[in-house]
């Protein structure tokens, strides 16, 4: 063999020598580990603050076989969606308990009715918290639910869905604010003398804010009261970010680009609603976020569930109260609805952050009044959506920002302009 041949030779077998070793090398490395996105997701509600900023849960604070301090099984219809021990194992460290009074008639009598039926929910609220003292309390201000989760508590937020009980009286704002509400919804699936509905089939014709309404804001942003624009039309909408100083809130809404509902906002309305500063808040309600198939049979059944009740006073009774509850369990239990999933509900935080922004996005679930998704169909599945926000490659400051940040910063807005010198 001449030099060069035994060269060739040698180079080759240095480089077979070199790719074995490489080989080995690579096969002894450890492979790259799966992300615990559950544990994950989990040190991140230990180390950040989470609302919630809307539930119905206050309504069962009013049965006498229900106890919110007991952990109900969420396997059971009958045992609600939100619960003191389940609020701690989903990781959520503050709910907006929504005291909530459907749409009346627009007389002193039905406005009379109304506040009524809120000051008993109100109450029963700072009754909890003063049963339960170990495992809540009441919070006021942004900085209460840090410092009751600093020493180991459920905030409890008290909101109203539905201005109807604020009738024709702007002192009931003030009122409501010196007795624990920090927003009002400023109305609900019927037009009341504040705004229209987004969702009134009775009366079509979009009005928008009435100069009654405009009053209403005003008063709010003097109290520190936040807007809420959920349930509100269009114009409504609007018309109620031109009439506000102070950002405002949609607490329990979706995104309508993907989801084609009235009560959706709009990216029109998600650009509007940032630019002036406020927040859509996430509502869990598979019907906000994917339409639903058609069910007449369950629809017509809650018309008449609906119809059967309405009448004055009956809300006051709690047999009353019993009875619709087993009625409307059992109408949902014939005809089931169709329940989106975690990932769906997080496309429409996608979109959001896309249209409006990281900053304008948080959670209201609408839990007890028909919210819960797959994987997260009551409180003590709220880590999922964040396990699903971290698989999407959401950073732990973004993912703090949806789940309280984005809020707090309206929060503090509100009460920073009720602050200011009034002519």
């Amino acid at each position: 063999m001449n030099i060069r041949a035994t060269r060739q030779a040698g180079f080759i077998r240095t480089a077979l020598a070199a790719a074995v070793v490489l080989a080995v090398t690579a096969g002894c490395r450890a492979k790259p580990e799966a992300v615990d996105f559950a544990a994950k997701a989990r040190a991140i509600h230990e180390r950040n603050l989470s609302v919630d900023t809307h539930c119905d849960t206050a309504i069962n604070l009013l049965r006498k076989d229900w106890k919110i301090g007991d952990r109900h099984d969420p396997a059971l219809r009958s045992s609600g969606k939100v619960d003191l021990p389940r609020m701690a194992e989903g990781g959520l460290d503050a709910e907006f308990f929504a005291a909530f009074t459907a749409q009346g008639p627009r007389t002193p009598e039905g406005n009379a009715k109304a506040r009524k039926e809120v000051l008993g929910i109100i109450e029963a609220i700072h009754a909890m918290a003063r049963e339960y003292p170990g495992l809540v309390g009441i919070a006021l201000t942004p900085e209460d639910a840090y410092s009751l989760k600093k020493d180991g508590r459920r905030a409890a937020y008290i909101g109203i869905e539905n201005g109807y009980a604020v009738g024709n009286d702007l002192g009931l704002i003030r009122d409501y604010y010196d007795r624990g509400v920090r927003y009002i919804t400023l109305c609900h699936s019927k037009d009341n003398d504040i705004c229209d509905s987004s969702t009134d089939s009775a009366d079509p014709e979009d009005r928008g804010l009435s100069a009654f309404g405009r009053e209403v804001v005003r008063e709010c942003n003097a109290s520190g009261m936040l807007v809420d624009v959920s349930h509100a039309s269009d114009r409504s909408f609007f018309e109620v970010l031109a009439a506000s100083e102070a950002p405002v809130i949609a607490s329990h809404s979706c995104a309508r680009a993907l989801c084609d509902s009235p009560r959706n906002l709009s990216d029109e309305m998600l650009t509007a609603l940032a630019k002036h500063g406020g927040v859509m808040q996430m509502c869990f309600l598979s019907a906000y976020i994917r339409k639903p198939s058609p069910n007449p049979a369950r629809e017509k059944a809650l018309r008449e569930l609906e119809e059967k009740y309405d009448r004055a006073g009956m809300r006051d009774d709690e047999d009353f109260r019993r009875r619709i509850h087993e009625e409307y369990e059992a109408i949902l239990e014939k005809y089931p609805r169709e329940k989106a999933t975690v990932r769906e509900l997080v496309d429409h935080i996608d979109h959001v952050v896309r249209v409006a922004g990281i900053d304008h996005v948080g959670i209201g679930t609408d839990f007890d009044g028909g919210g819960g998704v797959l994987g997260c169909d009551d409180v003590s599945g709220m880590v999922h959506v964040t396990e699903e926000l971290l698989r999407r490659g959401y950073s732990e400051p973004d993912i703090a920002k949806i789940w309280a940040g984005n809020f707090m910063r309206v929060f503090r807005k509100a009460i920073e302009v009720s602050e200011r010198p009034r002519s």
